[in-house]
């Protein structure tokens, strides 16, 4: 992957037009320790929680729900801040500091409430930090060019998605069931981000000194035409989007994947995702980040049928972490990319904030209901009428996103 660093003019604010600039690869860096952090975590929790505490598919899909939906309650909270004081940086950096925190704080936590609380804690931060992160990354880049900055700070992001698991696998590999040893040392990677956060990455205002974003300009802009569509649109596929974790132990009880190898499927899809976030984005620049966005969500739609097969295997195993990788490269970046130019930049990061929210609070009810599928007519079930309900919300999600970014 090349990219071009180009030069910040003297006031250190304006974007040059065709380059993804430094402040996107210092953002991108801190993402890339954060999640080698966060992924390390993430790639164990599922068979950790199943296998070594005890919990049932429902209670690993209230937690898995948790872990997808509740940094929903911060998101708007943080992307207000960013935009109200004009300097969304101190507020990712309160956010990165939170999910540091619940790394260590693992290692104290045994029942189920305590990891719901740790679980709760680190997703509380990952909200916070979300949309002003994504507002700084809109404020240095070209705006023709923002799938691509966004592709860029993905790709990086996910380099550490896919070391995390690496590592933690490297750590049971070693040490069979060392779980608090993966705890301890994703605490270091997330200590490194906050502090490359906090000395290196400028402190760019997204808004004059002067101006202050009043709660009911951000109202106004968030509940507009101008994002109805796009929101519901989200919120729509966000309702059937099953959470990696659930493929990923449907896979496992398929094809009997061995504990120890668990953590690899989080690579397998980290590894397609890296190889094709920057091609989306310039693709979503070129030919329309809606488009994208949709066409995205049939991938899913494969990854749901190849999950649901009663028989898998090596090649169809590789082919849904195939999938699952083209998704997010098409979606992760694309969401944000789309709803930026949609919003005037002194409610960028609300305007972000709003499209991510409605996203996770969506699949915090899809992983709710998703898990009670489970409970009652077991994975490949749960998967094929996730399925039939992708394959007519899709078509829906494209009319309602036509014409939304003529709209800018």
């Amino acid at each position: 992957m090349y990219v071009t660093i180009r030069d910040r003019p003297a006031d250190g604010i304006g974007p040059t037009a065709g380059k993804v600039s430094a402040t996107v690869l210092l953002l991108g860096t801190v993402s890339l320790l954060t999640d080698v952090s966060s992924e390390m975590v993430a790639s164990v929790l599922p068979l950790y929680l199943t296998a070594t505490v005890g919990l049932s598919p429902v209670a690993y899909g209230f937690l898995d729900g948790v872990y997808q939906g509740v940094s929903a309650f911060l998101r708007i909270a943080g992307g207000y801040a960013g935009d109200r004081g004009g300097q969304p940086k101190w507020v990712a950096v309160v956010g990165y500091g939170a999910s540091a925190i619940s790394r260590i704080a693992m290692l104290a936590a045994t029942g189920f409430a305590a990891i719901t609380a740790v679980v709760t804690a680190d997703r509380l931060g990952k909200g916070l930090r979300t949309a002003p992160r994504d507002a700084l990354i809109a404020e240095a880049s070209d705006p023709a060019m923002l799938g691509r900055a966004f592709g860029v700070h993905r790709a990086l992001d996910t380099i550490g998605a896919a070391l995390g698991p690496l590592v933690a696998f490297a750590l049971l590999w070693s040490v069979p069931g060392s779980y608090d040893s993966i705890f301890v040392v994703s605490f270091a990677f997330a200590v490194v981000g906050v502090a490359v956060l906090v000395l290196f990455v400028p402190n760019l205002r997204t808004t004059a000194p002067s101006t202050r974003t009043g709660l009911r300009r951000v109202l106004r802009e968030v509940g507009g035409r101008r994002l109805r569509r796009p929101l519901i649109a989200a919120g729509v596929l966000g309702l059937l989007t099953v959470g990696d974790g659930f493929l990923y132990l449907a896979l496992q009880e398929r094809d009997d994947v061995a504990a120890v190898y668990f953590p690899l499927l989080y690579v397998g899809t980290n590894i397609a995702y890296l190889a094709l976030a920057v091609p989306m984005g310039r693709l979503a620049d070129r030919f329309g980040r809606a488009r994208v966005l949709v066409a995205g969500h049939g991938a899913l739609l494969a990854c749901y049928l190849l999950g649901a097969l009663p028989s898998g295997g090596p090649g169809l195993t590789l082919a849904v972490l195939l999938l699952l990788g083209v998704f997010y490269a098409a979606t992760d970046g694309v969401l944000p990319a789309l709803v930026s130019p949609l919003v005037p930049a002194e409610t960028r990061g609300s305007g972000i904030a709003a499209a991510q929210t409605v996203v996770v609070l969506a699949r915090f009810a899809s992983s709710l209901t998703f898990g009670v599928l489970w409970a009652v007519r077991g994975p490949a079930v749960s998967l094929l009428l996730f399925a039939a309900l992708l394959a007519v919300a899709i078509p829906v999600a494209a009319w309602l996103l036509r014409g939304a970014e003529a709209s800018r």
